[in-house]
């Protein structure tokens, strides 16, 4: 299989916005990414932290988040304008030491077919059921090619996954199944009413709790049936041996709603949960303006 996607080397063009033009110029394209595991070729944005040229021999923990299109760039979003600000969020914290410097792979979906790869089980009505195809590109072929092409560090500590909606429904899924692979995961949000709450008999069926480290969220207006089920699978974790506090966070954000705004506000509170700076790590220079 070929791993040479067309690939954008140059930065974003930056947008307009004074707080996005760091971010934006430390942000890498790869187009029409193909696979041997699905049919179609996708997209993915890569964003390297403020530090990643001037120091050449660091290595950093990397972050796998679904729907790429709606984290980094406005003009890309499902709603034009209306995006998770990630680079801008990352560069602030690392920049105040609140967080590691990390890479963020944003995997772009591939529209009509979101339902399908972000389904670990299929629905009658609705279709679905191709995560596990989905998992194995993610795992077999982006990851790899991610690793050979940037500094990534090795270990399960230094690789997450995550999602929003049907995006952290997969996550949850994917992180479950490869836990030899990640060991933090962020889901926000979580459909977990895909067939019926198939989500929470898979992490009852869990025999053995991997070393996994988790941000669960909802928001108080996403509806009465999101939260009961962001509930349940709370306490279905809870139930197999996760610790509220410790490896566990589960939030409940009054007034969030189901939306790119709403969990864009929830960035900054993942990725301090999940990449917390190490003790005693120096604090960064700010960039040049």
């Amino acid at each position: 299989m070929s791993t040479d996607p067309i690939i954008t080397d140059q930065p974003i063009p930056p947008a307009q916005t004074p707080s996005s033009l760091k971010s934006r110029l430390r942000l890498r394209l790869h187009s029409q990414f193909p696979s041997e595991l699905m049919d179609e070729a996708r997209d993915f944005m890569v964003y390297l932290p403020p530090m990643y040229e001037a120091e050449a021999n660091r290595h950093y923990p990397t972050l796998y988040l679904q729907d790429g299109q709606n984290l980094f760039d406005p003009d890309t979003a499902f709603i034009p304008g209306k995006y998770w600000r990630v680079g801008e969020t990352a560069d602030e914290l690392i920049m105040t030491g609140a967080i590691e410097p990390l890479v963020i792979v944003g995997i772009y979906n591939t529209g009509v077919r979101r339902i399908d790869e972000y389904t670990h089980i299929e629905d009658k009505r609705l279709g679905g059921g191709q995560a596990d195809a989905y998992g194995r590109m993610l795992v077999e072929e982006l990851k790899p090619f991610v690793d050979h092409r940037y500094r990534t560090l090795p270990g399960i500590e230094n690789c997450g996954l995550g999602g929003s909606s049907l995006g952290g429904l997969v996550s949850m899924y994917l992180a479950l199944r490869y836990g030899w692979v990640f060991g933090k995961l962020a889901v926000m949000s979580p459909s977990v009413w895909w067939r019926n709450r198939a989500i929470l008999k898979t992490v009852a069926r869990i025999k053995r709790k991997p070393e996994l480290r988790i941000w669960l969220d909802i928001g108080t207006q996403e509806g009465q049936r999101a939260l009961l089920d962001a509930r349940a699978l709370k306490t279905a974790l809870v139930n197999k041996r996760w610790k509220l506090g410790e490896d566990l966070c589960y939030t409940e954000v009054e007034g969030g709603h189901h939306d790119e705004v709403a969990w864009s506000q929830r960035v900054a509170p993942m990725l301090q949960f999940l990449f917390p700076r190490h003790t005693g790590a120096p604090l960064l220079k700010a960039e040049s303006r």
